[in-house]
Formats: structure tokens, sequence, C-alpha cells
């Protein structure tokens, strides 16, 4: 996705300083850079562990798949309650402290036992990724001039396109070759440098207004927000109904090994990094266009795996235009 709806409404519920800051701190924004990093890093992980980790579970694939389920749901709830429920806390601490959930639920995962343990550590990863991804945009307007604004979200959501790119095709080849457990370990170590480089970039940001349920309830009023929070809601749960599944079906329908799965997987990161591009462009021409086309491909790719997915060819083509269309949904 292009950029958070969720970003927009934390800069209205935790408002930017006054004073506009004079010089840019540059680390600070690399700091949630990393952090985002982690965060998409850790979404992703199940989509291409599926397998492995619902057989040493011993549950089935479906079940397996509530843990992207939990994260999502939480995420969808603390990414505009989480500027109301830290409003009076210095949001350097919030953002660290979010960090420690990122690490917290990568080691849970990790050495997870059973299913609820790994929903309870699903459910911790969606309280840091929705608090922490919304409230990125309101963080980089306190750490940056306003007309640098546009150059610290473009780092930050670097982070997003790295992690697209790298998170499934790696976790899928390290999990074959060390298990899944390793893959959540790693997650937990690139967790724990995030939060080192915020010990020692981000500055002090006490909270700069007072935000409260009834501020997001009047936020929510606004008809721009309401249809970006729609189709939010629709597009990630028909995208992470189908393709938290996508590692089964490779294997099962076009009968993929696993090193192919990881190049498909690769390809899926590279067309949502394109699809990052090209969402931006159609959007600053016409967002009805865009908000409507991109959902409508992700079914087109959805549609053409469940009719010609024993191709392994079409099933590589449908996975990477469904990453771009993903990359390219302009919220």
């Amino acid at each position: 996705m292009t950029e958070p709806a969720t970003g927009v409404m934390d800069a209205v519920l935790d408002p930017a300083e006054t004073d506009e800051r004079a010089e840019p701190a540059w680390g600070a924004v690399v700091s949630l850079a990393l952090g985002v990093f982690g965060l998409v890093t850790a979404e992703f992980l199940p989509a291409s562990l599926l397998t492995p980790l619902a057989q040493d579970l011993g549950i089935s694939e479906g079940t397996a798949g509530q843990a992207v389920t939990a994260t999502a749901v939480v995420g969808a709830i603390a990414a505009p309650t989480m500027a109301i429920i830290t409003k009076r806390l210095d949001r350097r601490l919030v953002m660290w402290a979010l960090t420690v959930l990122l690490i917290l639920s990568n080691l849970l995962a990790a050495f997870a036992s059973s299913l609820p343990v790994l929903l309870i550590a699903r459910i911790v990863l969606g309280i840091s990724l929705g608090g922490f991804w919304s409230m990125s945009a309101a963080m980089a307007m306190r750490l940056v001039p306003m007309r640098l604004m546009p150059r610290a979200m473009s780092i930050i959501l670097t982070g997003v396109s790295v992690a697209t790119v790298c998170a499934a095709p790696v976790g899928a080849y390290v999990g074959d070759i060390w298990g899944w457990r390793t893959a959540f370990m790693i997650a937990a170590v690139v967790g724990a440098l995030a939060l080192l480089v915020q010990i020692a970039t981000l500055p002090k940001l006490p909270p700069a207004g007072v935000a409260s349920f009834r501020t997001l309830l009047e936020v929510i009023k606004r008809p721009m927000i309401r249809v970006a929070l729609l189709v939010v809601v629709l597009v990630a749960s028909g995208h992470f109904a189908g393709f938290t599944y996508v590692r089964p079906f490779l294997e099962k329908v076009p009968a993929l090994d696993i090193e192919t799965i990881s190049l498909v997987l690769l390809a899926y990161g590279i067309g949502g990094f394109f699809g990052n591009f090209a969402g931006g462009f159609m959007a600053e021409r016409s967002l009805k266009t865009a908000v409507g086309l991109a959902p409508l491909l992700i079914a087109v790719a959805a549609a053409l795996l469940l009719t010609f997915g024993a191709s392994p060819v079409v099933a590589a083509i449908a996975v990477a235009a469904w990453g771009f269309a993903f990359g390219a949904v302009p919220v």
C-alpha cells in the first residue's frame, strides 16, 4: 500500500508542534523506517512459513492462518486508538514500547508450542503494528521541517518496500534451511536493531495535543476518512484471506518446490515495490481510478490462480500481479 490512511488520522489526533523544527532529525526518521521494516517483515512471515508452522504445531493450515487474522484485527483497532490511549506520554517512549512489543511478539512466535501461544504472539504484533504504523506520519511531522515532509515519508515507506520485497522469499528460504522458528528469531533481531537505533536517535517528543475518542469520532465523520478506512478494511480483508495461503497453494496445485516458491514470493515482493510507485502515480492523477483498479487487479490475480493456477507460469505471473496490485492500493 502506498500510504497509510491511519497515518493521516493520527496526524489529526496527535498534531505536530506549533513551532516547526529548524533542523531535520534524519537519524530519527531512519529509525522509524527500520521499525516499519521490522513490523512489515513480521507481518509477512506466516504466509511464507504456513506449511511447516502448521505441521510443527499439529494444526491445519487453515487454523494456522488465523495467526494472520489476529494480527490484522488487532492492528485495525490499535491504529486509530493508540494516540488516544497514549495521549499523555512522550511519543519517543511510545515508539520504544511498540518496538519492544515487536521484539516480544517474534520471540513468543519463535518459541510457541501451541496455537494459543502463537495467537498471543500475533495479537501483540497487531498492537505494535497498528500503533507504530499509524503514528509514524505524525512523528515524521515533528522530526523534520514541513518542506521536507515528503522526503521523510518516502524514507519511512522505503522500509515497507524493502520488507515487501524481502520478507516472504527470505522467510520461506530460511524456514526451509533452518526452520520456521529461526525466521522469527531473525525478525526479533531486526526489531532489536531498530530499537537500538531509536534509542540513539529519537528526541524527546512530549504530546502536542490531547486526543480523545470524541476527536476520533469527529475525524471518522469526514467522508474521505470513511472512504479510506472502508478501502483499507475491504482490500486488507480480501488480500489476507487469500494471500495467507499462497504457499500451500503453490505447493499443492502447481506443485512447486521451495526454491521456486521463494522465487515466486520474490516476484510478489518486487511487484509490490513497483506497485507502490504506480499507485502513487495513479493517485496523483485520479484517486478514484487508483482506488478502483488496484483491488480489481487483486481479484483478477486471485481468479487466475483459481482457474489456471495448475500452470507454474500462470501461477507465478498471478502472484507477481497480486503483489503489484496490493502495493498500488492508494490508502
